[in-house]
């Protein structure tokens, strides 16, 4: 969970001591008895936005959607990753009598999200598959016994009848607070996380119709939304749409070339940071992860192929450490809450533009600075759409597919602002952004439809049986032994390209598969054949506009190696804040839960700037809540003493 709140309260924030709202003052073990929390005479959102979690304002919708639910309203909530989806269901938990039920599909994430409160005090426990049976009871009589605030449950066995049981117990029991749906566009068919349990979580709403639901999801264009409320029977619900602008992030698309270089150069500037590099094959991660710990970057591989106890292993120490790079097919990251995810890289092109937005969305979810970059080429396009027509699929559902996978790489070849294509797709306007690599070096256009009537003759007049790179060939005049062997050498089209160079045709080739004139045939070999759309181009009745060939990365755009430290901070607090993250890692260590949960770095970063001398001051730095305060205060104050 990551929330960006001003170092300073507002002034429209009444910000309480943390002794307004007791809580339970420091998290105990599940093999402990769980104490039942305390809870001030009928506190506010405020108070428990600032005495649990140690924030002074919300901040957009947040408000607005925890009174709606806290009142017992349903809401269908679409905020982007790292906007403070969990706040809008934890603070409502607490404000409303009974237990919280929580549903979220991944055992990684219920656990660190239940670490974390527990740190803010807040007693709360998780069901999945990673507890014994003796784990699992005890859980549920603390349940039942009202000694918790939230209960998280894995979809699977929230829908078997011993837990829906339960549910009806507590219900007649200490109360059902809310029911929370996380991830809700896993209920989506046409999604590309679809999870059948998720289709099964309408039984909460006619079991239980007077509790309040909360459906949340950081990705969902307007046709995934309304099967979202039609599955969950949320057609009454009210639709909270934040904007999906991630404003930290930087989005680079670059031509493929030599994709190992291309991404050894963007990962220089990131050296010691966390990060996600993304490849389509499991063959292909194991590669790339063996030769960046040979680049000397600590790199961990993530596939489905992998054992679980492995996958498990990879995952908890790119949670906990710090530098891990996770190379990773998309068997990684739905959940992963890890807020210092410093850049999110493709060596291979993602499914489609929801697909590449939450990807890219496990980047800077602490509002830092962040860099989203992918390199593709034409060979993507033909793996992907190949994927799509060998598919046993439905005819409409491989529609759908092929023009997601058109929406994409219209990102990938627009002249416009990269977010302004990303905010379209999702219904939102938008202005250039000045934070991605077409707003920082804007390319050039120019009437290709001479130079693409060329390319689409070639193709044809080859019997469209060969690839972009025989064709180029072709175009430039090249006597290689398949283009004689051919007799190609023979076609007008043979050197009638010499005025473009080769690197210029490739990006030619590409946009003219990127916009449907030519087809990518993977079953020959990556052949080209032309499209029925490229016969008036051919005939001079369609004009072309494309761009001209990528130009290298201007110092404006990439980001500055020459200093490590991070915005926000003087030079002079870097010891104090270096001092405060190794003492957080090994809290962390100690306690064996991923550092974030400790405290966040803009917290560190904030005691850095402010170096607070007492606890009063201490308090009123954001994302210290009151337990975090009495349990970590004095060492946090000694800290900043010995490095005064």
């Amino acid at each position: 969970m990551s929330l960006h709140v001003p170092s300073r309260p507002r002034p429209c924030c009444f910000v309480p001591t943390p002794t307004r709202l007791r809580v339970q003052p420091h998290p105990t073990p599940l093999s402990e008895p769980l104490s039942k929390p305390r809870s001030a005479t009928h506190p506010s959102a405020r108070d428990i936005l600032a005495a649990v979690f140690g924030y002074p304002c919300f901040r957009g919708d947040q408000e607005a959607i925890v009174h709606h639910v806290a009142q017992g309203g349903d809401a269908l909530v679409l905020m982007p990753t790292g906007g403070g989806k969990s706040l809008c269901f934890q603070v409502p938990a607490l404000l409303r009598k009974g237990v919280g039920i929580v549903v979220s599909p991944l055992i990684a994430l219920m656990q660190d999200q239940v670490e974390a409160l527990k740190q803010n005090g807040v007693a709360a426990a998780y069901l999945n598959s990673s507890l014994d049976w003796r784990q699992a009871i005890e859980i549920e009589n603390a349940a039942r016994r009202g000694d918790l605030k939230l209960l998280y449950v894995a979809p699977e066995r929230l829908v078997t009848e011993r837990c829906l049981a339960l549910l009806d117990e507590l219900h007649a029991g200490p109360g059902l607070a809310l029911f929370a749906i996380d991830e809700a566009h896993c209920v989506s068919q046409w999604g590309h996380d679809f999870r059948p349990e998720y289709l099964q979580l309408s039984q909460l709403h006619e079991r239980h119709p007077k509790i309040p639901r909360i459906a949340l999801t950081a990705t969902a264009d307007h046709t995934t939304r309304e099967e979202i409320r039609q599955r969950l029977q949320l057609d009454q619900a009210r639709v909270f749409l934040s904007s999906f602008d991630r404003p930290n992030i930087r989005y680079t698309v670059v031509e493929k070339d030599t994709p190992r270089r291309q991404l050894l150069r963007f990962l220089d500037g990131h050296r010691g940071q966390a990060g996600i590099v993304y490849c389509l094959s499991r063959k292909k991660v194991e590669e790339t992860a063996q030769w960046l710990n040979h680049e000397g970057y600590a790199a961990l591989p993530y596939h489905a192929g992998l054992p679980a106890e492995v996958r498990a292993d990879h995952q908890r120490t790119f949670q906990r450490e710090t530098g891990i790079v996770m190379v990773a097919t998309i068997a990684f990251g739905m959940g992963i809450d890890k807020p210092d995810v410093r850049f999110v890289a493709h060596l291979d092109l993602p499914k489609s533009i929801e697909a590449y937005y939450q990807e890219t969305g496990r980047a800077g979810r602490d509002g830092e600075p962040a860099e989203a970059w992918m390199t593709y080429g034409l060979q993507d396009i033909a793996l992907q759409r190949s994927r799509i027509d060998d598919s046993e699929s439905p005819p409409e559902i491989k529609r759908l597919e092929a023009q997601k996978l058109n929406a994409l790489l219209s990102y990938c070849e627009a002249p416009r602002c990269r977010r302004t294509v990303l905010l379209d797709y999702f219904g939102e306007a938008s202005r250039p952004c000045g934070n991605c690599d077409v707003c920082l070096d804007p390319p050039e256009l120019f009437d290709g439809t001479v130079a693409a009537q060329k390319a689409l003759s070639a193709a044809w007049r080859t019997g469209q049986r060969f690839g972009a790179g025989h064709l180029i060939d072709l175009l430039l005049g090249k006597s290689t032994d398949k283009v004689t062997r051919f007799g190609h050498d023979q076609l007008p089209t043979f050197g009638v390209g010499q005025d473009i160079d080769e690197h210029a045709w490739r990006g030619i080739f590409r946009q003219l598969v990127a916009a449907g004139l030519l087809h990518a045939d993977l079953t020959e070999y990556g052949a080209l054949k032309l499209t029925e759309a490229a016969r008036p181009v051919l005939k001079g009745d369609q004009t072309v506009q494309l761009r001209r060939p990528g130009k290298p990365v201007s110092k404006k755009a990439a980001r500055s190696k020459g200093s490590q430290v991070p915005d926000g901070l003087l030079e002079k607090d870097m010891p104090l804040f270096e001092a405060l993250r190794e003492w957080r890692l090994d809290k962390a260590r100690e306690q064996g839960v991923p550092a974030y949960v400790i405290l966040h770095d803009r917290t560190l970063r904030l005691i850095a700037t402010l170096r607070p001398e007492d606890e009063e001051s201490l308090a009123g730095i954001s994302g210290l809540g009151a337990a975090k305060l009495e349990h970590y205060g004095e060492e946090l104050l000694e800290v900043v003493t010995d490095h005064g």
